[in-house]
């Protein structure tokens, strides 16, 4: 058994702490913040449980848990609370889930075994690849859930590259997307059009679909090189940014605490992807690397993503920012899957059964 990694939790912990922080003042009421530090508290033990299952109780559990998500995702269409226009959540009772989380860690597990195999090559491999991501891919586009769709897609994608792929499939999958986008995006929901016409052109309705954008990028830009201080930005204070504890909470962030704060925090995100990448190297082993990848790949990706629509790179998908954003089921898988990297490059060395 090698030694825990030392710095991928130091860094997990900066950002908790000051993710913590800003939902102090961006939350509705300070409630959500005591929320937060429970959920927190919940996916750490979430960490615990993956340590003590180990690579090889997993490695039983992996099917089950695709074929359990897949029934979710199925119930959560028929049985799901819709917000604002999608239907993302299940209601258990004591808890509401969002199973479209729980569809990246069994597509990370399921994934990291399949192409890990030597025999998964050719055409038949990325069918495979392709059915294994294109089920939930589909039930979650079915929502309508556009932003977790594409981390699902991500998610496939990093895995396959670090797997490696010919030239030839590349260009097939480039001229596949090619004819999907016009086919697909007349087919979306017609909030998710609005969101990709107030991308293209945020001021041609900059109090209806462009109104997110515009406000999230005003607060960036007010914030200046240090920020106007906790709980001090105007933006935020007075509610011009929508959905500021969750959606847009850098916004939030880049106000209060200036250029110089938020280029911390996404410098210590660039720290943990890092870890991860070295993490992934130093595994001997193709299915311990694959798995730490498709933990690179669905962080590294949501982040890119939420940080782009604040900066209006990108249009609007209801993706939160990991650990930073207010939500209790993205903030324990968050944690879990950090854990299981974690639990994966510590066991790296160690054969299984």
């Amino acid at each position: 058994m090698s030694r825990i990694e030392p710095y991928l939790p130091v860094v997990v912990g900066l950002i908790a702490l000051l993710g913590l922080v800003t939902l102090a003042s961006a939350a509705p009421d300070q409630t959500y913040v005591t929320r937060q530090a429970v959920w927190f508290a919940v996916g750490l033990v979430g960490c615990v449980v993956v340590f003590w299952l180990g690579g090889a109780r997993l490695e039983k559990l992996t099917l089950p848990l695709y074929l359990v998500t897949l029934v979710l995702l199925v119930a959560v269409l028929v049985f799901g609370e819709e917000i604002n226009g999608a239907k993302r959540w299940l209601d258990l009772g004591p808890a509401r889930v969002q199973p479209s989380e729980l569809a990246k860690v069994a597509i990370i597990l399921v994934l990291g075994r399949y192409l890990s195999q030597p025999t998964t090559r050719g055409w038949l491999s990325y069918l495979v690849v392709a059915g294994v991501v294109g089920v939930p891919f589909g039930l979650v586009l079915l929502g309508p859930d556009l932003g977790s769709a594409l981390v699902i897609a991500a998610i496939g994608v990093g895995m396959l590259f670090v797997r490696g792929i010919p030239t030839r499939v590349i260009v097939a999958g480039l001229a596949l997307v090619l004819v999907a986008v016009p086919l697909v995006v007349p087919r979306l929901a017609p909030h998710q059009q609005a969101r990709i016409t107030a991308f293209l052109n945020p001021d041609a309705d900059p109090q209806g679909s462009g109104y997110q954008v515009n406000q999230a990028r005003i607060a960036i830009g007010s914030g200046g090189l240090t920020g106007k201080g906790w709980r001090q930005g105007t933006q935020t204070q007075l509610d011009f940014i929508p959905f500021k504890h969750t959606d847009f909470i850098f916004p939030v962030l880049a106000e209060e605490l200036g250029f110089v704060g938020s280029a911390f925090v996404l410098a210590l995100f660039a720290l943990l992807f890092w870890r991860l990448a070295v993490m992934a190297m130093e595994c001997p082993r193709p299915r311990d690397q694959l798995v730490i990848s498709g933990v690179l790949a669905y962080l590294g990706f949501q982040t890119l993503v939420n940080v782009g629509v604040s900066l209006g790179l990108a249009p609007v998908t209801g993706l939160t920012l990991p650990i930073v954003s207010y939500g209790g089921t993205n903030l324990v898988i968050t944690l879990a899957v950090l854990g299981l990297a974690l639990m994966v490059h510590r066991d790296r060395f160690r054969g299984y059964p």
